[in-house]
């Protein structure tokens, strides 16, 4: 018999199974009260000996997912599982009285059960049924037990499946739930103000990146998803709110790949009267912070992190010069060599910014800040006193990926808006990213940004880096997909 036969065969019986249920009324019920979970039993009894329940008595009411059953007659074990994990049944026959609908039960149906708390003669805590009942039937069989959900695909597509399968799956979004939790923990108690902004904006703005496009059809106009909350958070400075954050949801029109999800999860924050640098200390003191309620083998972020120019990045992990930072022939030779594509008027700018991309970022193993990007490529960020060719500007790259931008907001409506024609003329060039003129924001500079920095980070690749994943689609419960 086909795998697909097979399958088809277990689901006509377990049709069957339900049938008989419904004719019995007793398919689905809605009134069975669960008191305990099988994790918080193990953490609160496990502790003690056989002997020691046997006095306590401890009765329970749990509710969860048949996992494993092994028959042995009138007598069975069975482990059940929910959120917090796992935990044995001992059914009796003579204990039980519907015993011999219980044998019918399948590896899948969700049951609920009462009984009292014991260990067997090999330790294993386990719960000494009473009662059982059938709650929900589970019409398709779950994935082989000894394999569990192995086809990486079939895992991001039927998540459901892949979180019941592999417990190492379900630990990552526990960790990402503590993650965000934890930080944003940290800011409230930083006394920053949690906020939410428009997802659809009439304008595209706060990022150099290809925007969806929808339709209101009852104001008649086309919208964009968000891809970035930035010009709205500044309106919100400017309005007074001097620490201020979202933890947001972006939309960007761009490819796939381990690293990249047209949707995605980020945390951005503003903070009036300091600058990058402040914002720089304060990003690394967040990052520890937030790690350090996390189980142990969590527990990264115990050096210093690093702060390296952009120039100096370069310079260090590839052959390249001080002085040939300088010269457009020079780069331009350079990426050749490194199969680099760059249009022949780029700027040096571009042509530097091209080489750190494909030459450097992924070297940066270490919690490195990248610091000094050029002006040109920063059109939101504040230029340096000292040299206006440079923005006050920083990355943080770990473990190859970049994790956070931040930057000394521009506060100057009057450069703001020469930077958003700049922008444009490069979009009306065909660079499908560049910015829009965004006259609200321009007037909103103009009643008065106080001096500010804000920074944004990915929630998803931290996600990835706390807890040792490789694909952005092992962070995201329902990442993107092609379809079949």
């Amino acid at each position: 018999m086909t795998q697909d036969k097979e399958e088809n065969h277990l689901i006509e019986e377990r049709r069957k199974k339900l049938a008989e249920l419904r004719a019995a009324e007793k398919a689905y019920p809605n009134d069975f009260k669960r008191k305990n979970l099988a994790g918080e039993i193990k953490e609160e009894l496990d502790q003690f000996s056989k002997e020691e329940l046997e006095k306590k008595k401890k009765k329970v009411s749990v509710a969860g997912r048949i996992m494993l059953r092994r028959m042995m007659g009138k007598a069975s074990f069975t482990t059940i599982q929910d959120f917090s994990g796992r935990i044995q049944l001992y059914v009796r026959a003579d204990e039980v009285s519907n015993y011999d609908e219980f044998k019918n039960y399948d590896l899948g149906d969700i049951v609920g059960t009462e009984g009292t708390i014991f260990k067997t003669n090999t330790g294993e805590l386990s719960i000494h049924v009473k009662k059982i009942r059938l709650l929900t039937k589970s019409l398709r069989p779950l994935p082989e037990k000894h394999l569990g959900l192995t086809d990486t695909e079939l895992r991001y597509r039927k998540r459901y499946l892949d979180l019941l399968t592999n417990p190492e799956s379900l630990e990552v979004f526990k960790i990402r739930a503590e993650i965000v939790n934890n930080m944003r923990s940290f800011l409230v108690n930083e006394n920053f103000i949690e906020v939410e902004t428009p997802m659809m904006h009439p304008i595209p703005g706060g990022a150099s990146a290809r925007p969806f496009v929808t339709h209101h059809n009852s104001l008649n106009m086309d919208l964009f998803l968000r891809v970035a909350p930035e010009l709205y958070l500044k309106r919100l400075v400017v309005g007074g709110f001097e620490k201020v954050f979202e933890i947001n949801r972006n939309f960007r029109n761009e490819g796939l790949s381990t690293r990249h999800n047209p949707e995605f999860t980020m945390l951005e924050f503003y903070t009036a009267f300091v600058d990058s640098n402040f914002q720089m200390d304060f990003v690394e003191r967040m990052f520890k912070t937030i790690v350090k309620n996390l189980a142990s083998k969590y527990k990264i972020f115990k050096k210093s992190f690093l702060k390296l120019s952009m120039d100096d990045a370069i310079i260090k992990n590839t052959s390249l010069k001080k002085k040939d930072l300088l010269d457009s022939k020079q780069l331009k030779e350079f990426c050749k060599k490194q199969n680099i594509k760059v249009d022949n008027k780029a700027s040096i700018s571009i042509i530097k910014n091209e080489i750190f991309e494909a030459c450097v970022e992924n070297k940066l193993i270490e919690p490195t800040f990248i610091t000094d990007y050029p002006i040109e490529i920063s059109p939101l960020a504040k230029a340096s006193i000292s040299n206006p060719d440079i923005a006050e500007r920083f990355e943080l790259f770990i473990d190859g990926k970049e994790i956070a931008n931040g930057f000394s907001e521009l506060n100057d409506p009057e450069d703001q808006a020469k930077r958003f024609k700049d922008q444009v003329a490069k979009k009306d060039s065909g660079d499908k990213e560049a910015m829009h003129f965004d006259e609200d924001y321009i007037e909103a500079l103009e009643h008065g940004l106080p001096p500010c920095a804000g920074v944004g980070i990915g929630i998803d690749r931290l996600t990835m880096l706390i807890t040792g994943t490789e694909s952005i689609r092992d962070v995201l419960l329902f990442p993107q997909l092609k379809n079949k």
